[in-house]
């Protein structure tokens, strides 16, 4: 359970891989990118020291990618 009162610090600079390209040798259901879905590439979340998608919006716990691509369905 969150605490809405709980101090939150922003820290910046976070250098790490995140991806939602599916995976058989994780024991967690993973959902799928939809930009992936969309144009059959492999667009990354965020790789370490190279780049951020422009969909990227954060992680939420636990786990949870926050991404900002638009619902063309």
């Amino acid at each position: 359970m969150i605490d809405d009162k709980e101090e939150i610090r922003l820290l910046m600079g976070g250098n790490m891989d995140i991806d939602m390209l599916p995976n058989p040798d994780v024991s967690w259901h993973m959902e799928p990118c939809p930009w992936n879905e969309e144009d059959g590439g492999e667009h990354k979340c965020a790789v370490k020291s190279t780049s951020i998608c422009k969909y990227f919006r954060g992680i939420e716990p636990l786990d949870s990618v926050r991404c900002a691509y638009p619902d063309i369905r």
